[in-house]
């Protein structure tokens, strides 16, 4: 009888020790109520397998460099197209206008050359052979300012001195647009390939300049001053 009341509470103490075990696994577990349950999901796991991959073409736009030997054959054959390889449209009327008014310039001067040039060898040509006249349709009579003559620019051959100092000035003029117009055609190649080199530099918005001054002792012992620069970026 002894041994049946020993295995019964042997058997309630094993139950009990289950029930308790049972009660903390139910107690650790997080329930959900009724409005979680039915309160509707806002994110999927699934939404995050929707997005499509970037295809190359769009990676290499995003990593895109320009090549600035490239950038330099395009301006050089056509004049401003390295800027727009560079993508720096912002620079295209600067780079227009400038050959623009240098293109100006000289059609403007070497148009005053041609009527000084012309001027200056039918006068030439008229005193030679004594036919100097004072007609409109002379070039040498055409070219002079409203209500001047021959006699009031001090005579035949003061004007055909002048003629020939305006024929030398205007060609000069002409050949310094030329030379101008050329310096702005460099100018925009040295743009294009100093662009694309610093396409992607990133400048710290922390560059500061630091002015300290500073005293030491030189090899004589001797204190010194000075001014210590630092430029941090």
């Amino acid at each position: 009888m002894k041994h049946y009341l020993l295995y019964i509470l042997l058997f309630l103490g094993i139950s009990l020790v289950h029930a308790q075990e049972a009660t903390d696994v139910i107690d650790d577990t997080e329930w959900l109520t009724i409005e979680e349950i039915e309160a509707p999901q806002t994110s999927s796991p699934v939404a995050d397998t929707d997005t499509l991959p970037l295809t190359q073409k769009e990676i290499d736009r995003l990593f895109w460099q320009p090549d600035p030997m490239r950038a330099v054959w395009l301006g050089a054959v056509i004049p401003g197209a390295g800027q727009i390889y560079n993508r720096s449209y912002w620079k295209l009327p600067i780079v227009y206008g400038g050959f623009m008014g240098c293109i100006y310039a000289i059609s403007w001067t070497n148009r005053q050359y041609e009527g000084y040039k012309q001027a200056y060898r039918d006068i030439y040509y008229d005193i030679q052979n004594g036919t100097l006249s004072e007609s409109p349709d002379k070039s040498y009579i055409a070219i002079l300012p409203e209500g001047y003559n021959i006699a009031s620019m001090g005579g035949a051959s003061t004007y055909q001195s002048r003629l020939k100092e305006w024929q030398n000035s205007s060609h000069r003029q002409r050949d310094l647009s030329i030379l101008v117009t050329i310096a702005v055609y460099a100018l925009s190649l040295i743009d294009a390939y100093v662009d694309a080199q610093l396409f992607n530099f990133d400048m710290s918005n922390d560059l500061s300049l630091d002015v300290t001054p500073q005293l030491y002792y030189d090899m004589h012992n001797q204190r010194t001053a000075e001014v210590k620069l630092a430029i941090s970026f």
